[in-house]
């Protein structure tokens, strides 16, 4: 069977119309800041004080954009007649944002919670040199870092604070009955 001729153009118009008349969904950016949803990968933040210089985050990113360079300091001994320690001291952490791409490797790695996802998603530059951002820049993304959801209420609770519990539990009715005694 031949399509009847202006079929097409029948369908594109109910189309047209069909849209015209519900509410556009536009957003007008520069002047309204969306909302982005909480987990929101943005740039990586870096919390300076939790990290030990383990070099984990760069050894594990497939991509090689984080660049770490550290000394060795020592440390007096905590107790008299004790030794002395050595520890890493953080000197550069920079990521190279034109080279990440964003897989989280390196924050899912962090043994001491050094990296964060910071929802910050205005960081364009006009050279793809000026993309690689050192540890002041990424420590002042660490403060844009949304604070954890809070649990589930329906969620069950963990099964070491069931068993605790249940021991306070007993502890406190052994106790409770041998003070009325006294």
């Amino acid at each position: 069977m031949a399509p009847i001729p202006g079929s097409g153009l029948a369908k594109g118009l109910a189309v047209t119309l069909r849209t015209m008349t519900k509410k556009t969904v536009t957003e007008q950016y520069p002047d309204v800041q969306p909302d982005l949803p909480p987990r929101t990968r943005g740039v990586i933040g870096l919390f300076e004080e939790n990290c030990t210089v383990c070099m984990l985050c760069a050894r594990e990113c497939p991509d090689w954009c984080i660049y770490i360079d550290s000394h060795k300091e020592t440390v007096p001994p905590a107790a008299p007649g004790g030794r002395e320690r050595s520890r890493n001291v953080l000197d550069r952490f920079a990521i190279d944002f034109s080279l990440c791409m964003y897989c989280g490797i390196c924050i899912e790695v962090c043994p001491f919670d050094a990296l964060f996802w910071s929802p910050e998603f205005e960081y364009a530059e006009t050279d793809i040199r000026d993309l690689t951002h050192e540890r002041d820049k990424l420590r002042e993304w660490m403060w844009t870092v949304p604070a954890p959801p809070a649990l589930d209420p329906g969620a069950e609770e963990p099964k070491e604070l069931t068993a605790a519990r249940r021991t306070a539990e007993k502890l406190a009715a052994q106790a409770d009955p041998q003070e009325g005694d006294t």
